[in-house]
């Protein structure tokens, strides 16, 4: 604005950025690790809800990852065609899309529990500032 008073449109006064472009940043460190294990980012964070709960409903996943299901399906479908996911309709109800690991999934699980502390190893936040900023995010998540 001209005369000095606070814009709205400029993108540095957006919370919304900083958060979208810090995501992006940090992605972009998982890719090396994940590259290495043949998985995208997204299929990354549907293995880690599978390693918590071998078998579980597309609905659940969904709903932990914050996905719809136009952009789960397709990465259920490809961990399937890898061979580390099952997927079969449920017999009472087949709306209902059930999803389980296989011992392969089950076994990437050790080739990948080294990424978090490398991609750690990336980012320069102090324990206590990586600490605070995931609580402010959780926090905010909750309220969304």
């Amino acid at each position: 604005m001209m005369d000095g008073s606070f814009d709205p449109l400029k993108l540095e006064n957006q919370l919304c950025f900083p958060l979208y472009a810090c995501a992006r940043e940090v992605v972009k460190r998982y890719k090396p690790f994940l590259d290495a294990i043949d998985l995208t980012y997204t299929q990354y964070v549907t293995m880690m809800v599978l390693w918590e709960k071998p078998v579980i409903t597309s609905k659940e996943i969904g709903e932990k990852l914050r996905l719809d299901s136009g952009t789960l399906t397709p990465v259920l479908k490809k961990l399937a065609e890898k061979g580390l996911v099952t997927r079969c309709r449920s017999e009472d109800d087949e709306r209902n899309l059930t999803v389980a690991l296989t011992d392969e999934g089950r076994a990437l699980r050790g080739k990948a529990l080294d990424i978090p502390g490398r991609v750690g190893a990336c980012i320069p936040l102090s324990a206590e500032d990586a600490a605070a900023l995931y609580d402010i995010l959780y926090r905010l998540l909750g309220m969304l």
